[in-house]
């Protein structure tokens, strides 16, 4: 195609916007409304698997050990609980250590040092944390059968419960995706059919004069394209904004909810070009899907 061609197809797609304005602003403010019900959903997909992290992170599950154990026995045990699958970090504290510990937040009431200084009751233990929070359970199990070990603490339904709200999520987040973008390709057909219906006659003119079936299916291309593009535009602008301004909310009004799931919520840096990549993509894609479905049965002349 040559370039005079090309920029007098994309003049006449940009003057089919004008020329239908209502349809065009119509056709945008779906698209926009979809975008940013996408965007939100992502935005709240992302802090939740950011929460669970952070309490895989944080959650411990502690393995005691038998005071009975022979240092042998009690190598055969470190060895095995360093082995676990989906073990990310291992911290071995002592007897001594756990004395000292409860000794030191207990200073102002009682010296538990010198009180238990020939007959310690505290066993020594392992701290084990997860890789992730979905495997806590299982490290957990995992910890119960090794010789050695007399009790293991894990508050696992906790983690459970984020996991699960993560997987929910990510379903619920999935399903809105694909209705929104079967919407999106709904609308932007029909005001595309809607255009192509009112020039059917110049269409048919075209055709007969030898015009080929991309030159008169490219303006409107760049009809459609267009405004998925700056609903694209519009949507990002919306979505990072807001988020911005929730995320300021967030950190200026700590609670002892928001402290026990992270302190914060997921910086925008770490998002904005997910919103602005994809919602480009979005419109680009959808809504060029939408032209070629709505355009292709009136080319047959």
């Amino acid at each position: 195609m040559r370039f005079s061609s090309f920029t007098y197809l994309v003049g006449q797609g940009l003057h089919n916007l004008r020329a239908n304005k209502m349809m065009t602003f119509a056709s945008m403010g779906v698209l926009t409304v979809c975008m940013v019900l996408v965007g939100a959903a992502f935005m709240f997909g992302a802090n939740v698997s950011a929460m669970v992290d952070y309490i895989g992170e944080q959650n411990q599950t502690v393995a005691f050990m038998d005071k009975g154990l022979s240092e042998e026995d009690f190598s055969a045990a470190d060895a095995a609980i360093r082995s676990i699958p989906h073990v990310a970090a291992v911290e071995y504290i002592s007897e001594d250590e756990m004395l000292a510990q409860y000794s030191e937040k207990l200073s102002g009431y009682t010296n538990l040092q010198e009180m238990f200084q020939n007959d310690n009751p505290l066993h020594a233990n392992y701290v084990v944390r997860a890789d992730d929070a979905a495997n806590i359970g299982s490290i957990a199990a995992a910890l119960e059968q090794v010789p050695g070990v007399i009790r293991v603490n894990s508050v696992t339904d906790v983690s459970d419960l984020f996991v699960s709200l993560r997987r929910a999520v990510n379903y619920i987040c999935y399903g809105l995706v694909a209705v929104l973008a079967l919407v999106s390709v709904v609308v932007i057909s029909n005001t595309i059919k809607i255009t192509v219906f009112n020039r059917r006659k110049e269409i048919g003119i075209m055709k007969l004069v030898g015009a080929t079936n991309s030159f008169i299916r490219f303006p409107f291309f760049v009809e459609g394209v267009t405004s998925g593009l700056v609903s694209a535009a519009v949507a990002s602008g919306v979505v990072c904004g807001a988020y911005y301004a929730l995320c300021r909310w967030y950190a200026q009004n700590p609670s002892s909810l928001s402290m026990l799931l992270g302190g914060t919520l997921v910086p925008l840096e770490n998002l904005w070009y997910y919103i602005v990549i994809g919602f480009a993509l979005f419109g680009f894609v959808l809504c060029g899907i939408g032209t070629a479905t709505s355009i292709r049965k009136h080319l047959k002349v």
